[in-house]
């Protein structure tokens, strides 16, 4: 099957023409909307406290690797590169998993609207160097900003994107409100909630205000299973804005929903690419007949553990076969070695 996904922005005018779900929330929501804005103005005033700690943070993080070497003034809002005249479409994933669910969507967009100036960012230097090889040309990459009034502001000021696609649960307080302040579009694709952040968000009124009142803000979230689906309903989040999807991930003919100029959603489907999906049939048909197990997303030093697993259930299973799959791609020479 085909890859089809038609992502229509009819018009991408200024952002301000647009509204985005909060407007046809009515008056409902005032005293949601009330103590969410309490609530918000706390977290902004903590953001805004330890800015200076968090800067120290990514300078520690630098010296362990663990931050570009060259590019650390992204995350703090400072762009290494030129803003394109015209509409621009953020995605914003924070790791790899994320970042590879965005990709199919963002190669579809440059199919259907090649005027459209398109920005990835990622958090995780793992994420870049995967990615950054995928991405079509043309397609800009930053490290994403640090979630602190200044550094916000600072990238939404200069990339001034007429629409943002959040990636799985990338619910940051500031970056929400600082869009929805500007007029932005916001749409949560993948979307998820896990099952201990939703008992903590029942449990406590601050938190469940907030994200109510977050969620709010959206005009799109688009769950990755009919549960996630029933968790944001279950936080209260503006039913006409939830719309199940499937999992970009794994799910062949994934619907998304996308608005166009008006916020009308246009139902359009599309299929992961062939050749995708044919390098997985021919796994599944290599592997068919032997028993499997993976372990994913393990980090360094726990290779040896699942390879003593392994030796252990060889025994029982000759035809076993161990898919290890580390936490971060450059792991993978490591185990290769083992």
């Amino acid at each position: 099957m085909s890859y089809f996904f038609r992502v229509q922005f009819r018009n991408l005018l200024p952002p301000r023409s647009r509204r985005s779900a909060s407007h046809f929330a009515g008056r409902g929501m005032g005293v949601v909307a009330r103590k969410g804005m309490l609530v918000y103005k706390i977290y902004r005033a903590l953001s805004y406290v330890v800015s200076p700690l968090l800067q120290l943070h990514l300078r520690w993080r630098k010296i362990r690797g663990l931050e570009h070497p060259t590019r650390l003034p992204e995350r703090l809002g400072r762009p290494s590169l030129t803003r394109p005249p015209g509409p621009l479409l953020w995605f914003h994933a924070v790791s790899l998993g994320e970042g590879m669910a965005a990709i199919p969507v963002i190669k579809e967009c440059v199919k259907w609207r090649p005027d459209l100036n398109i920005l990835l960012t990622t958090t995780t230097i793992s994420a870049f160097e995967v990615i950054i090889n995928q991405l079509p040309t043309g397609v800009l990459h930053q490290f994403s900003p640090i979630d602190t009034p200044a550094a916000m502001d600072a990238f939404l000021d200069y990339w001034n994107p007429n629409a943002i696609m959040l990636l799985e649960s990338e619910l940051w307080p500031n970056l929400i409100m600082a869009s929805s302040r500007k007029g932005i579009l916001l749409a949560l694709l993948n979307a998820r909630v896990s099952y201990e952040i939703l008992q903590i968000m029942v449990v406590s009124c601050a938190f469940f205000h907030s994200f109510r009142y977050c969620f709010s803000k959206f005009s799109l979230i688009s769950p990755l299973s009919s549960m996630q689906a029933i968790h944001f309903q279950l936080l209260q989040a503006p039913p006409f804005i939830i719309n199940f999807a499937g999992d970009l991930k794994y799910d062949k003919s994934a619907v998304i929903l996308l608005w166009s100029y008006h916020c009308f959603f246009t139902v359009v489907e599309y299929d992961a690419s062939k050749e995708e999906f044919r390098s997985i049939d021919d796994l599944k048909v290599q592997l068919g007949h032997r028993k499997v197990w993976m372990a994913s997303s393990i980090h360094r030093g726990e290779e040896e553990v699942m390879l003593g697993v392994h030796k252990v259930l060889k025994q029982v299973y000759p035809d076993l076969v161990t898919i290890i799959v580390p936490r971060y791609p450059q792991h993978g020479k490591d185990i290769a070695q083992v």
